[in-house]
């Protein structure tokens, strides 16, 4: 059997010729499982080329079929020939299939469903079009929303981190968070290992700086006053937020991180009167490629650079953070929180305790965004945000856990926007 995989119009479309027998079923299967990303909705069999259809054959299109059905999708037979159609027919199954004369035809069939559930989504609310990129906003919210920081940004990016740094927050005081913390029995158990985290629903994620580069978990089922996150510095939100926004880029496009920001700072610029500079994001996306990076190890006093210069410095960046900026995860689902400044609307007296003042330079947006990578979860931009990043983070297939960079590429997303009215600074 020969397999070729490509995409028409947006649409995963696997050409079969040949025997799709028991062998070649084993091939379809692990083709389909190697190309179908989480925003897949519909996949085209081209079996013009088919000339043996037998049960294990059967059966894969039936697994196929009900993979996509749980994405209110379908599978779509283009071209099927006399032999195959018959062996469909005697096995009782041909009414389940979609079955159209060519692949155009079953391409337009499996853009069709798509297409409604836009036009549904747009019914009440105008897209905002930026660079190619269209940006659906739901105003949810007039009530206020602030940052809480906990400990010293400063203390981390100069390894000066003690025991009595670090403070045991309890996960029912962290919905949306990040910085950078640990799991143990006590603070000297988490203290050497102090890595990225964050923070989502309560259930905590984060990247131990042992050496091993392996995101570890947990998701408390109920608060027991017994176990608590242990963080050397911390950004949590209070309140709610203010807008849910739909972003689609297309089947064939992407935004970065950064350009999101920049245009969510546009629209408010132009549209809100309160706007502050600052908004905190929580992202449910299926990526076109993350790049990321990340403290190695836990800046601890006994750590501390010889240099005496920060660990984010140019002399210390290399031994201190671990870069990785060749995309990764396309196709994949990832669920984050982080915040934006925007410096032009925004005075430095109220960001001191959320960037560097030693790196701020020029850059007129400042982000800090971490994202749980997750497989196997279907698009489907109808469903509540909030809920359905509780589900995938209880749930779902975990990937990865990392340090987003501003290059890092969004392909769909639903974010809820925070405006933020106040910081609030337990240090």
């Amino acid at each position: 059997m020969d397999l070729q995989t490509e995409r028409r119009d947006g649409i995963l479309t696997f050409v079969i010729r040949g025997r799709l027998d028991g062998y070649g079923a084993g091939q379809v299967t692990d083709a389909v499982q190697a190309s179908l990303q989480d925003d897949d909705r519909s996949v085209v069999f081209d079996l013009a080329g088919l000339s043996y259809l037998s049960s294990a054959g059967i059966r894969v299109l039936l697994a196929v079929k009900k993979q996509l059905k749980e994405r209110n999708g379908i599978l779509a037979l283009a071209g099927i020939q006399e032999y195959p159609k018959n062996v469909l027919d005697m096995a009782g199954v041909t009414p389940i299939f979609s079955l159209y004369p060519g692949v155009e035809e079953a391409v337009a069939a499996c853009r069709r469903p798509q297409d409604s559930l836009s036009v549904i989504n747009e019914l009440a609310r105008t897209p905002v079009v930026r660079n190619g990129v269209a940006y659906t906003v739901e105003r949810v919210s007039t009530k206020q929303s602030s940052l809480r920081v906990t400990g010293s940004l400063d203390k981390v990016l100069h390894a000066r981190l003690t025991e009595g740094d670090i403070r045991a927050i309890p996960f029912s005081a962290l919905r949306y968070s990040l910085g950078l913390g640990a799991l143990g029995g006590s603070v000297a158990d988490a203290l050497p290992l102090l890595g990225e985290m964050i923070t989502l629903h309560g259930s905590m994620v984060w990247l131990p700086t042992d050496g091993n580069e392996t995101p570890d978990f947990f998701t408390p089922v109920k608060e027991t006053g017994e176990l608590y996150v242990y963080s050397g510095y911390n950004v949590a939100l209070e309140g709610p937020f203010h807008e849910i926004v739909t972003v689609d880029a297309g089947d064939d496009g992407s935004v970065t991180l950064s350009e999101l920001y920049s245009t969510i700072f546009d629209v408010a610029r132009e549209q809100r009167r309160d706007f502050s500079g600052i908004v905190a994001l929580a992202i449910w996306a299926v990526v076109d490629g993350v790049c990321s990076t990340g403290v190695k190890k836990s800046p601890i006093a006994a750590s501390a650079p010889a240099n005496g210069l920060p660990i984010n410095a140019e002399e210390n960046v290399r031994e201190w953070f671990a870069e990785d900026d060749e995309p990764k995860y396309r196709g994949d689902t990832m669920v984050g929180f982080g915040f934006g400044i925007d410096r032009s609307a925004c005075g430095d007296e109220r960001i001191a305790a959320l960037v560097d003042p030693g790196h701020t330079g020029g850059e007129p947006v400042q982000l800090h965004n971490h994202g749980v990578v997750f497989r196997g979860v279907p698009w489907d931009a109808t469903l509540d945000l909030s809920r359905q990043i509780e589900k995938i983070v209880t749930e779902g297939e975990f990937v990865d856990m990392r340090h987003l960079k501003e290059s890092t590429r969004i392909r769909r997303a639903k974010l809820g926007v925070a405006y933020i009215s106040g910081i609030d600074v337990d240090a």
